[in-house]
């Protein structure tokens, strides 16, 4: 296990009916910018409750933040916190929307030229507004972490950051905002949790025992949860389970001291910008062809992840890594995502510009670092 440190500020307040509580987590007397996304809280009851619940707080409004949040609505919504001295953040809605307020209290801090840099150079943040959220889809985990994912159309990029500056001050987590989702949102919140856990646990063998626990736990109990949810779409037991999972997902409690791999997440935002595929989709499209490519380095894992999550006790080790692929495919399967490349509209061209843009850019993906363009069209041309 290697050297870590750890630090988590995020204060988590989980249940039924929490969100009234927003009057006594919120600074008093602070402005607030309340964010949110394409207008679903209006129609599930969420943004009735927050409202309410900040009746004595001066509230400004800013909608309209995208399932994949650009640059350019980001920014507007710096402009608005500039110009009317907003000291505190609110993001009501899912981890898009929270990630895109993240951006926006590091942007409305930043002091250089241009706030794209933050994701495209890593420039630094040194300051940024407090934010906190009411997180109402399990996901992305971002209620408890201090990483975002940030999109630029004019350019076709989905990039991440991540600064313990952006770190949510509270998350108010009600699992019965939930039951209201559609099916198609769920799957990839289930996908998305999943694939948090594999990209932290699918690696090198590095002597982390109870982190590879910890991430099994997470695993098995979300392929024993999960299709539950068929049976009983409002089961509050299961749908707070499924949200506490995906908080500890990417909470940090699972990376300290091991190395982390991405590769999956990476190639999938280069789909997400180039297409629109939906971001738990894309994960379960090019997981897949990352197992396949890289089976000879994380052949291990694979196999371990097969045996201890799947129950596969296949001697031969090939075939144990193809067992495994295919169990994890069925389970995405069974909830609901079915990926395959002609369905996403993944053709050779889209592979050749996510290949060259990599490329440009001087970057390699993976916990070996050796996953550069050529390997991707490798990678997807093994995806289904």
């Amino acid at each position: 296990m290697n050297n870590f440190e750890y630090a988590n500020p995020v204060k988590i307040v989980f249940g039924k009916g929490q969100i009234q509580r927003l009057p006594e987590l919120i600074p008093a007397g602070a402005k607030i910018l309340m964010t949110y996304g394409g207008g679903s809280i209006k129609k599930n009851g969420v943004y009735d409750q927050v409202v309410k619940a900040l009746e004595n707080f001066d509230v400004v409004e800013f909608g309209g933040i995208e399932p994949n949040p650009q640059y350019s609505t980001l920014m507007k919504a710096v402009e608005i916190v500039k110009n009317q001295s907003i000291d505190f953040l609110l993001s009501v809605g899912g981890g898009s929307t929270l990630d895109g307020t993240k951006f926006i209290a590091a942007a409305s801090k930043y002091q250089g030229e241009d706030p794209w840099d933050i994701l495209a150079k890593g420039a630094p943040i040194t300051d940024a507004l407090p934010l906190a959220d009411v997180i109402t889809l399990p996901a992305t985990g971002s209620e408890m972490n201090c990483l975002a994912v940030v999109s630029k159309k004019e350019t076709t990029e989905k990039l991440a950051f991540g600064s313990p500056y952006v770190f949510p001050k509270f998350s108010i987590i009600d699992p019965t905002v939930t039951f209201s989702l559609p099916p198609r949102q769920v799957a990839n919140g289930i996908v998305d949790t999943f694939i948090h856990v594999v990209e932290q646990y699918v690696t090198q063998p590095q002597h982390a025992t109870l982190q590879d626990r910890q991430a099994e736990a997470i695993m098995l109990a979300l392929v024993e949860e999960a299709p539950k949810l068929k049976e009983n779409p409002n089961d509050y037991d299961v749908r707070a389970n499924l949200f506490w999972m995906a908080t500890q997902a990417l909470n940090g409690w699972l990376n300290v001291g091991v190395l982390q791999c991405w590769a999956t997440h990476n190639i999938g935002h280069e789909l997400t910008a180039q297409l629109g595929v939906d971001h738990g989709q894309s994960l379960a499209l090019v997981l897949p062809g990352v197992w396949k490519s890289q089976r000879k380095e994380k052949g291990d894992k694979i196999r371990q992840l097969g045996r201890r999550v799947f129950g596969i006790n296949e001697p031969d080790p090939e075939k144990a890594v193809d067992l495994t692929i295919e169990a994890t495919k069925n389970f995405f399967r069974s909830v609901g995502i079915d990926a395959s490349r002609e369905a996403y509209g993944v053709t050779d061209q889209v592979i050749k510009n996510i290949a060259d843009l990599i490329d440009s850019r001087g970057v390699k993906f993976g916990d070996r670092a050796n996953i550069d363009g050529a390997k991707i069209i490798e990678i997807l041309n093994l995806c289904d």
